[in-house]
């Protein structure tokens, strides 16, 4: 059995990290069994989430979970596609995970509300006295990472920009197709959903999320995706 490494559900979402809810979609899409355990950053493999554990082995990065679970279990999330269409699925995730995701972390960290109200309660299981310097600490890690890869460099504004860019262009590739290839889903699809569900959840107020939210295709995707994959968080979020 399968043990995925996640943060838990949080923002209103069955995982805040887009890159965990990917993971497990995709561990769906290959029909394997899996259980979620909760887990923190000091603990995985590469100091991130998501990793898994497949009978003693961990694997950590999405993108090598993926290469993982192709390679020992014989499936291939990208199969009846062509060898431009494979190609085209790795551009959308690179532009997704290396681009989009960075305009995400922005939107969530760096505004003082939407980081009071969600990233501000990673730290409320430390103590009293060490908690609030733990928060700051780690909002300005976020921000050098931002600085560092580049995208924190800018203003708000332009970043809300940049991350709507790239959510335009998802939604010119997805057109009106089912899934963004055609009638079937393959491993980019994981990834696009669990970014575009991250872009439009209204735990957090941002530009990013008005622009997701001007795509009508996108909408669509993000409800379809849900209900096929996650239709037991729906229902208790209705409940």
């Amino acid at each position: 059995m399968i043990t995925l490494y996640g943060f838990g559900p949080a923002f209103g979402l069955p995982d805040p990290s887009p890159f965990v809810m990917k993971t497990e979609v995709q561990l769906q899409m290959a029909g394997l069994s899996y259980v979620k355990q909760r887990a923190a950053p000091p603990t995985a493999p590469k100091g991130k989430i998501p990793f898994i554990e497949d009978k003693g082995v961990r694997i950590a990065d999405s993108t090598f979970i993926r290469a993982h679970i192709e390679r020992k279990y014989g499936v291939d999330l990208d199969r009846g596609l062509t060898p431009d269409l494979r190609a085209r699925g790795w551009a959308i995730e690179r532009m997704l995970e290396d681009h989009l995701y960075f305009a995400l972390l922005h939107a969530r960290w760096m505004d003082d509300g939407n980081f009071a109200s969600g990233p501000a309660h990673f730290f409320d299981a430390l103590p009293a006295e060490t908690r609030e310097a733990a928060r700051q600490a780690g909002r300005e890690r976020v921000r050098q990472t931002l600085h560092g890869q580049g995208l924190g460099r800018h203003s708000p504004d332009e970043i809300a920009e940049l991350g709507g860019r790239s959510l335009a262009a998802l939604s010119s590739l997805l057109g009106n197709k089912p899934y963004l290839f055609g009638p079937a889903p393959c491993a980019a699809d994981a990834t696009a959903f669990a970014f575009v569900a991250g872009a439009m959840t209204p735990f957090f107020d941002s530009k990013l999320r008005t622009a997701a939210l001007t795509h009508k295709n996108l909408i669509a995707y993000r409800e379809r995706m849900m209900e096929e994959h996650y239709p037991k968080f729906i229902a208790r979020k209705a409940a």
